[in-house]
């Protein structure tokens, strides 16, 4: 079995899981980084993390399961980083500033209220980036985490770390369900990222931090991805 359909494995198994138990929020968890009951208080979690208190400067995914973190990022007045969906834009990040934006943080901490109310930027914009809080299918206590499969996550992040705005010093967390949470390892390929820290309503797992791939892994992307997106398409024309 190849690495790509051993991940769609563990997709499959960890969305049953949540449907069966009737933990994943609407629409249903197949398909998506999965909406689940307690994703409230997996953020009250993290939080309360020293990784929190310290960031100023937070990258999130636009999911439902990470909102409640987005919204408590907002509210406390933290810059907020966002991607455009499917990094669809030569300028591939929301910037959600709390002292410039013109609307409640409800309206804007949605993927389609990013859209409305704040603006594009360039990496080139962007600060250093503190704390990163990722969506995830499935992740183990080694920080492995498999996501739903579209391979945006690693590509926002290596292009973060490509320039110089995710590093050493960027924690890497991810708020999930404990039935999300799996024993054993899982499947990685090398562009793939782990997270530092998995946060669920019941505890905070602190992981063994591993090396980070260093940027973007070229040789892992199809001509089309890179050709759908304008931030690759540019770089590799450039190069």
């Amino acid at each position: 079995m190849d690495i790509d359909e051993a991940k769609r494995e563990v997709r499959e198994t960890v969305w049953s899981r949540l449907e069966r138990a009737a933990q994943a929020l609407p629409p249903g968890a197949h398909g998506r980084i999965p909406g689940f009951i307690g994703a409230e208080r997996a953020a009250q979690r993290l939080t309360a993390h020293d990784a929190w208190r310290s960031a100023r400067v937070i990258k999130s995914n636009p999911d439902k399961a990470q909102l409640p973190v987005r919204l408590q990022a907002l509210a406390e007045s933290k810059l907020l980083n966002t991607a455009v969906p499917e990094l669809a834009d030569i300028r591939p990040f929301y910037l959600l500033d709390p002292a410039i934006l013109d609307a409640a943080p409800a309206d804007i901490a949605t993927g389609s209220g990013a859209a409305d109310h704040a603006p594009k930027v360039n990496i080139s914009q962007m600060q250093p980036v503190d704390l990163v809080v990722c969506g995830s299918v499935a992740v183990n206590h080694d920080g492995a985490r498999i996501g739903k499969g579209a391979g945006y996550a690693d590509i926002e992040i290596a292009l973060l770390t490509e320039a110089g705005l995710v590093g050493p010093s960027t924690i890497l967390a991810t708020t999930v369900h404990p039935l999300q949470v799996v024993e054993g390892p899982l499947p990685e390929s090398s562009h793939d990222f782990r997270v530092d820290l998995i946060v669920t309503p019941d505890e905070v797992i602190e992981c063994h931090r591993s090396q980070r791939p260093a940027g973007i892994y070229w040789e892992s992307l199809s001509a089309q991805k890179i050709d759908s997106i304008p931030v690759l398409r540019a770089s590799s024309a450039s190069g």
